[in-house]
């Protein structure tokens, strides 16, 4: 590989925290030149049982007019009574208050596509092999 003089690349494992900021920095300043502030903001819907115990959650993001779901989980024997569909309608109905146009989350085949397509979303990528012999799916619905 021919790199330009004076730049010399290096593997780390765990980098400097003015390392990591001058790369976000970098690429936040790119992307904020080509689209605009993100306006990025955190988002999240918990589901409590009575004594308190969590439950269920969703942690999202909302950018550029989007909610991203980065993590949504129902305890296992909570599963099927609703309890993911109402924190996924819970976290929509606070990106639709910030302006939002829809919604977009990733997902793998041993997951919940199901779950995700039955709420509306339609996939729009895959990765095969993603675990090997498995599959990642991204899925979105406009509201």
């Amino acid at each position: 590989m021919i790199l330009p003089p004076g730049i010399a690349l290096a593997l780390e494992d765990d980098p400097a925290p003015a390392t990591v900021a001058a790369i976000s920095d970098g690429l936040t300043a790119f992307n904020e030149r080509a689209a605009g502030p993100a306006e990025a903001r955190p988002v999240w819907v918990v589901a409590r049982a009575e004594d308190g115990q969590v439950v269920g959650g969703l942690r999202g993001i909302t950018f550029w007019r989007w909610l991203f779901v980065a993590w949504l989980w129902v305890e296992e024997g909570r599963r099927g009574q609703g309890i993911g569909a109402a924190l996924l309608r819970a976290a929509e109905d606070e990106a639709r208050r910030r302006d939002c146009l829809g919604a977009f989350v990733d997902t793998y085949g041993f997951q919940a596509p199901g779950f995700y397509a039955r709420q509306g979303y339609r996939e729009f990528g895959r990765l095969d092999d993603l675990p090997p012999g498995g599959v990642r799916i991204w899925l979105a619905r406009r509201f």
